[in-house]
């Protein structure tokens, strides 16, 4: 984001008033509006539920701020001095970023779980580079961890703007020789990434929302209104009317719009146009532009880079320490903390940065020194995988827990052919021809690393095929909170289809089914995740209104085991391990390692649960698998007698994190528990229970 231009001390010698603007105090006020919509947004005051486009209200005003420097540059000189204009940036953005960066990362220090602080230092890194949008849309999926989390994620808007300001000098250099080509190939590039903003936003949103070709558009807009200007002669005086459409349009657009998949998309023209509207009519007398030009928002505007900057890591780590903000009132509170720490930022970091008389030489030399200074200290932490020492022995086995789910999937594949074209297969054990199939939701995830072992011990081949929230059951279909009605769909065609697959598999031997039984049966999630919520009804039937759920459960288990014992020489059932309620390593990793901070939020996790308390959830959803079992139908693994003592539960079991969260185990669980899968993969033998 920039300032007005005025405001940039270093010119190209005797150059100094060809490029600068006038001072106008409108733009100050427009920023003022994109930068407390944002901050709004941002700490959850209601009714500013479209507040994130006041990014693209931003996004436009500096296509004009700097289009209208450059294209007068080019106009009254017939170049572009790319060194003085980079020197320029440098001055404006690089102390108050640095300052933010910096500080940030001292209470990261202290803050951040060895996991999250090394993700931190990629983020540092990114951000330092200009490139933040780029891995912020990298990291988008399953497990990525929440961007309330991310203190650097809202540095992606200003890589974008880094890039916007590679591009136009040098786009402008490129096609200098021809003033009509130059005007019509940004004409093109402006249509070209407005067509693909609008075209790939419902199938490519994350790419649309972070990647400059998507978003340029918006910034040439702010160009070619500056262009127009500067060749007509405009004084931006216009009309008072279109100023009340552009104010309108723009607040509608922080009201109105939704945040989620169809953003950007059409619906960034409306902030945009408004935007354009504002500026091209904004040196009236009207009174939309003296509402603009007041001192409170022109105040707000002239801080406005560095309360961006501030405003999201103290939302962000005030949210991480307290755990959420217990009224608005609190959040208010942040975000007057957010304003100040934006005011002597302001003061004391770019005002006089930007009024010091040193060398050009000197502003990019510390720019450069700076950067480095940051992306050691990125490096640093990535290589050293977030500082894990910083916290001490009472603290650690949570913290291996938060960070003891990544696995290697590399030889996952989805099928390009044959009966299981399309859905992801994933190979364990040796090389060869599956001998079992491991089938069920992400409870088969969390085990993989000891299934793959147990397979390979065994020297018997096997294959994963597993979908989150997705019960491994035939003829049913549900209907899940945390799920879109696509996901909810393909569960129920996956299941259909590895029911039409299995006599075209002939290779396999066993099957193994591993599902949260208890969630699907009772239709909630417990302690911690009790606000999931899932609805499991028949596919050959309408919705049983009223029917008891674990009814419909353990009709469909027992349908599925019949047809799977049809062409499987065993069927193998996991029982699902115990689910400790009130425990999540993130959190008990942040609770511990917060203990005595004085702003921390009282301690909500408990790593142990009573046997008794599980009992009433856990009979209804094992019913149906234990009369199987106790009838010979099915195998029965029960990993319960190594976590549970006679009467208690445990997330911690001999020193080690068990619990990724309330009912997902860590990878040293899965080891830890191989053997029970041991006798699975052993050929000719049937499991132990």
């Amino acid at each position: 984001m920039t300032q007005a231009p005025n405001t940039d001390s270093d010119h190209a010698p005797g150059q100094a008033g060809l490029t600068s603007l006038p001072y106008r105090s409108d733009i100050d006020g427009l920023r003022a509006i994109a930068v407390l919509a944002v901050v709004f947004y941002h700490f959850g005051l209601p009714g500013f539920e479209g507040g994130f486009v006041g990014v693209d209200i931003f996004f436009v005003i500096s296509g004009f701020l700097i289009g209208g420097i450059l294209w007068r540059e080019y106009d009254r000189t017939g170049r572009i001095w790319l060194r003085h204009f980079y020197i320029r940036r440098f001055r404006r953005l690089a102390p108050a970023f640095f300052t933010m960066a910096m500080v940030t990362a001292l209470f990261s220090w202290a803050l951040l779980l060895p996991f999250e602080f090394r993700e931190f230092g990629k983020q540092l890194i990114a951000a330092t580079v200009y490139l933040s949008n780029v891995l912020f849309f990298r990291q988008a999926g399953y497990f990525d961890t929440a961007s309330e989390e991310k203190p650097l994620l809202h540095t992606w808007s200003l890589a974008v703007e880094e890039q916007f300001y590679i591009f136009l000098p040098l786009f402008i250099l490129l096609l200098s020789r021809n003033r009509r080509a130059l005007i019509v190939a940004l004409v093109g590039c402006w249509a070209a990434s407005l067509a693909a903003c609008i075209t790939f936003t419902p199938t490519h949103q994350t790419a649309t929302f972070y990647l400059f070709p998507f978003r340029a558009w918006e910034m040439l807009s702010g160009v070619l209104l500056a262009i127009w200007g500067c060749e007509s002669g405009r004084r931006w005086q216009g009309y008072a009317a279109l100023s009340w459409l552009g104010l309108l349009l723009v607040l509608a657009s922080l009201l109105l719009i939704p945040a989620g998949p169809h953003f950007p998309g059409v619906l960034a023209v409306f902030p945009v146009l408004g935007t354009v509207l504002l500026l091209a009519n904004g040196c009236g007398r009207g009174t939309v532009n003296r509402m603009l030009s007041a001192r409170e928002p022109v105040f707000f505007g002239k801080i406005s880079y560095s309360l961006y900057l501030w405003h999201w890591p103290v939302m962000t780590l005030s949210v991480y320490l307290r755990g959420g903000y217990a009224n608005m009132a609190e959040a208010v509170g942040w975000m007057a903390l957010s304003v100040a720490l934006a005011w002597l930022s302001w003061r004391f970091v770019e005002n006089p940065v930007r009024r010091l008389r040193v060398p050009g030489t000197a502003i990019f030399g510390g720019t450069v020194a700076a950067s480095a200074c940051l992306l050691a200290i990125g490096s640093w932490l990535y290589l050293k995988d977030g500082l894990p020492e910083r916290f001490g022995p009472e603290v650690r086995p949570h913290i291996a827990a938060s960070a003891d789910f990544l696995q290697d999937w590399s030889r996952c594949e989805t099928a390009s052919d044959g009966p299981l074209m399309g859905l992801e297969i994933c190979p364990i054990g040796p090389e060869g021809a599956p001998q079992v199939l491991v089938w069920g939701d992400s409870h088969v995830r969390a085990f993989k690393e000891g299934l793959d072992l147990a397979a390979h011990e065994a020297g018997t081949p096997g294959m994963i095929i597993w979908r989150a929230g997705c019960p491994p059951l035939f003829d049913i279909r549900k209907v899940e909170s945390a799920a879109t009605l696509a996901q909810d769909t393909a569960c129920t065609n996956a299941n259909l289809q590895i029911r039409q697959a299995l006599g075209l598999l002939p290779s396999l031997k066993k099957v193994m089914l591993i599902g949260r039984w208890t969630y699907y049966a009772s239709g909630t999630g417990i302690g911690l995740d009790a606000h999931n919520t899932i609805a499991i009804h028949p596919t050959d039937a309408p919705a049983r209104v009223g029917a008891p759920q674990d009814g419909i459960v353990a009709e469909a288990a027992r349908a599925t085991v019949n047809t799977l014992l049809d062409r499987f020489e065993e069927v193998i059932v996991l029982r699902q391990p115990p689910e400790i309620a009130q425990y999540d390593s993130r959190i008990a990793a942040r609770e511990a390692a917060h203990t005595g901070w004085p702003l921390a939020k009282p301690p909500v996790i408990q790593s142990s649960m009573p046997r008794a308390a599980l009992a009433q959830r856990i009979d209804a959803a094992e019913a149906p698998w234990r009369a199987m079992a106790e009838a010979g139908v099915i195998t029965w693994i029960d990993p319960w007698p190594r976590i549970c003592d006679d009467t208690t539960c445990h997330a911690l079991v001999d020193g080690t994190g068990y619990y990724f969260d309330n009912n997902h185990m860590t990878n040293s669980a899965a080891l830890a528990l191989r053997g029970l899968f041991a006798p699975i993969f052993a050929p000719g033998e049937g499991a132990e229970s």
